[in-house]
């Protein structure tokens, strides 16, 4: 296990609880994640498998919207409330974001064959494990990131908001370069901002903040799978 840092002059004793309170947080963040891409996966399939329920979103743009609109509004309310949401609620908020990111997800799916997707999928879960594995055991700061991160996050909304209305090969291109890019260091932040979470965050609201840890991490996973998709995918004929 990793050997996380604490403060020298603390006490053998309490660095022991430091430990295994980062540990046992970790563990839930990263058990809420996995269930959280599972839930994606298995709705994505099902969505994708039915033709009927395909036609009735593609025809319906307005729901479609809200669908995308409902996403953001879950990410809000979770970043923003978590200290005052109860577990359950946080654990059914991330639930249904995980269901209605699968139903979207669908839909770019059905553009790629089946096997880039998949290819794709290991290609991401290699480098996101190896990116959280960084992020959590170096010693590193790599809080200083998160200003250029953010900057390039919000180049990357922006960029792929144009794209939709201006359908341009080396604009997509670019984007999806520099997302991999953004979302790989996003991957190594978050993964050792969870450990400072983890010591951070009020008794008693263990479960809420692994949630929001949880979905950090299944966001930057989900966003870097898309993005080497659209770099390296294999479109259908």
């Amino acid at each position: 296990m990793a050997e996380y840092q604490v403060a020298p002059n603390v006490a053998v004793g309490t660095q022991e609880q430091a430990l295994e309170r980062v540990a046992g947080f970790l563990r839930r963040v990263y058990g809420w994640m996995c269930a959280g891409l599972a839930i994606t996966a298995l709705t994505a399939m099902y969505v994708a498998g039915s033709p009927g329920l395909i036609v009735a979103i593609a025809k319906n743009s307005l729901l479609f919207w809200g669908l995308v609109i409902a996403q953001f509004g879950i990410v809000l309310v979770l970043s923003g409330r978590v200290e005052r949401m109860a577990a359950s609620t946080a654990s059914a908020l991330f639930v249904a974001y995980s269901v209605l990111t699968g139903v979207t997800l669908s839909f770019i799916l059905l553009a790629y064959t089946g096997e880039s997707v998949a290819s794709t999928f290991v290609v991401t879960a290699g480098m996101f494990g190896s990116l959280a594995m960084f992020g959590t055991v170096t010693r590193k700061n790599l809080m200083g990131w998160g200003q250029f991160l953010f900057m390039g996050l919000v180049g990357v909304v922006l960029a792929s908001v144009v794209g939709i209305f201006w359908q341009s090969d080396a604009l997509q291109f670019a984007t999806a370069f520099v997302g991999v890019v953004v979302f790989t260091g996003l991957t190594a932040y978050d993964a050792q901002r969870l450990k400072a979470m983890a010591l951070a965050m009020p008794d008693g609201q263990t479960g809420s903040y692994a949630i929001l840890g949880a979905l950090a991490l299944y966001l930057d996973f989900v966003n870097l799978f898309l993005m080497l998709l659209r770099l390296f995918g294999g479109r259908r004929r």
